[in-house]
């Protein structure tokens, strides 16, 4: 394994929670090259032979196994596009961990965009985490793009945990799903806006077979004079459940744009979408300050406790 340096350890603390080398299977990348790869019986990891990224195949009936593919950018001006695909094995369970973290102290805009398609196997369980964050005292913009793809097949299951708490200038996050029978995808969204940042989410879930089902939440928060986008369409193409909301805190000068949309193509279908945007209530604040906390101190502990 090539060395990391404190700034990249940092990064991979932040956007991965490692503190040291993972157990099990792991790709770890930083300022566009690999750092260090380790692969198990279950679970392979090949460079592409063309174009930028990898391959992650993980066996049929794998349990209780995990894969960690962090990438983190410590110099400015650095732009680099991956493309990640996942095949995962009918009837497995496992854990996979991305995310990125851009650390920019020139002048330059530093960009990540990561291209990850997943093909989750009949009967298999995958929960995904991904994970951004921005530091740094440059000028330079912190830019990531990322894109999910997920096809899943009969009674396959997928959660996703997607969080952008700091950091990150620019962001469009784009997620696209196609589900077959029996299939459940779960997204918990969790974002935070400040200064001028813009965040764009869009996520498309085609509900394609009988008794798949969707539901994606996103929670967030617009500071400052930043703004937010949180475009979300469910399309029910046969006998479905899906159910779409946006919870949104605004604060500020920060702009929400919340456009949730149903698209129905099946009598049985059941789709439902929700969205709230509203500011900080004024008795939360009252009732934390009567405890001894400043106005600011209330807010942030309102904030932590609204994206957990």
């Amino acid at each position: 394994m090539k060395q990391i340096d404190a700034v990249q350890k940092r990064l991979l603390q932040e956007v991965a929670d490692l503190h040291e080398i993972p157990e099990g299977a792991y790709n770890l990348r930083a300022n566009g090259e690999s750092v260090g790869r380790n692969t198990t019986a279950n679970i392979d990891i090949q460079t592409k032979t063309e174009g930028s990224g990898i391959d992650i195949r993980i066996k049929p009936g794998t349990k209780k196994e995990s894969v960690h593919i962090p990438v983190v950018l410590s110099e400015s001006g650095l732009k680099e596009t991956v493309y990640n695909d996942f095949f995962i094995g009918e009837d497995s369970d496992v854990l996979i961990v991305a995310g990125c973290g851009i650390d920019n102290c020139g002048t330059q805009d530093s960009q990540h965009d990561g291209i990850h398609r997943f093909y989750v196997g009949r009967n298999a369980k995958v929960r995904y985490v991904e994970k951004h964050y921005g530091s740094g005292d440059g000028s330079g913009k912190r830019i990531l793009n990322p894109v999910t793809e997920v096809y899943m097949e009969e009674g396959a299951s997928m959660e996703m945990e997607m969080v952008q708490i700091k950091g990150v200038d620019s962001t469009r996050r784009t997620t696209l799903a196609e589900l077959k029978q029996d299939a459940k995808l779960v997204v918990r969204e969790r974002l935070m806006t400040h200064g001028q940042q813009t965040a764009e989410s869009v996520y498309k879930v085609s509900l394609n077979e009988t008794g798949s089902s969707a539901d994606v939440v996103s929670r967030s928060v617009a500071r400052d004079v930043s703004f937010q986008k949180f475009d979300a369409c469910i399309v029910g193409n046969a006998a479905c459940t899906g159910h779409t909301e946006c919870d949104s805190i605004i604060m500020d000068s920060g702009r929400i744009l919340a456009v949730p949309s149903l698209e129905a193509n099946s009598i049985d279908a059941q789709l439902v979408h929700e969205a709230a945007i509203g500011k900080i209530a004024g008795e939360q604040l009252v009732k934390l300050m009567t405890l001894g906390l400043t106005e600011a101190e209330a807010e942030e502990q309102i904030i932590s406790g609204f994206l957990k």
